[in-house]
């Protein structure tokens, strides 16, 4: 029981961080990550709040699934949801910046309040984020590598968005660039057996379980993976589905970071 709280617990502060740091950056007005690019500039074509934006493209990324097979778990729904609503109540009460140290610093705290979200979500094992989905799916059911999927829609999201007057700049880069090694550090930093509860896996068994798994898209892909090596996927995640063709499996494959939790 206290294993479940734990895990729910983490996914709540998880995807609340997430969407707090989404409206920061936001409102430092430096950049965004490409799915919040897309997200912002179909607010603003459509007339949409950017967390409704986000809820609707949560959605419509969920039906993608549908060919690939893929389930979601508690989590999942908990992303589009939560995500959401703490977006456009964080953008109701959040000023917006004149000076540009405090708009950067908004934006480089915002990146570091992701990256600790990002553990604490992806942590809880209770499903992947629509977005995350979406891509693991991919790899599973084509051999693609994790670098050249996750690089094709996030390139294409990003373009996407930017044409529909989404904010592309230094925020966007500092995040593409920063936010891996950031998890990294949080995961390095946060006490084990606190990360074991919430679903993270750190043992050497793990680690060559996942190695075993991955192995077929490792040599295409890139040798820096955005977070640690998860194998739990916890109680809402789904069946493992995997490709006959490459043997990869998409629900314990890593849920690259990046993500945007979305």
């Amino acid at each position: 029981m206290s294993r479940v709280l734990a895990r729910g617990t983490a996914l709540l502060l998880g995807l609340i961080g997430y969407g707090l740091s989404m409206a920061i950056m936001v409102r430092a007005g430096l950049g965004l990550d490409p799915w919040d690019v897309f997200h912002q500039g179909l607010a603003g074509r459509t007339g949409m709040t950017i967390g409704i934006a986000s809820a609707v493209v949560g959605v419509a990324v969920l039906l993608a699934w549908i060919p690939l097979r893929n389930r979601p778990g508690i989590g999942t729904v908990a992303n589009v949801i939560i995500i959401a609503v703490t977006v456009d109540a964080a953008l109701a009460v959040l000023p917006t910046p004149s000076s540009m140290p405090v708009r950067i610093a908004m934006m480089l705290g915002a990146v570091v309040l992701n990256a600790i979200s990002t553990v604490l979500y992806i942590g809880a094992g209770l499903g992947p984020g629509p977005r995350d989905g979406l891509m693991t799916g991919l790899v599973a059911r084509t051999g693609l590598s994790v670098r050249l999927v996750r690089t094709s829609i996030e390139a294409t999201v990003l373009v996407i968005g930017w044409l529909l007057g989404g904010t592309v700049g230094v925020g966007t880069l500092v995040y593409a660039f920063g936010i891996g090694p950031l998890v990294q550090l949080v995961l390095r930093l946060v006490p084990k057996r606190l990360l074991a509860v919430s679903g993270w896996a750190f043992t050497d068994e793990a680690d060559a379980e996942i190695d075993e798994i991955a192995r077929p898209t490792r040599t295409s892909a890139p040798k820096r993976w955005f977070g640690r090596r998860v194998v739990e996927s916890g109680a809402g995640a789904a069946p493992a589905a995997t490709s006959g063709k490459r043997g990869v499996d998409s629900q314990r494959v890593v849920e690259v970071v990046g993500q945007n939790a979305g």
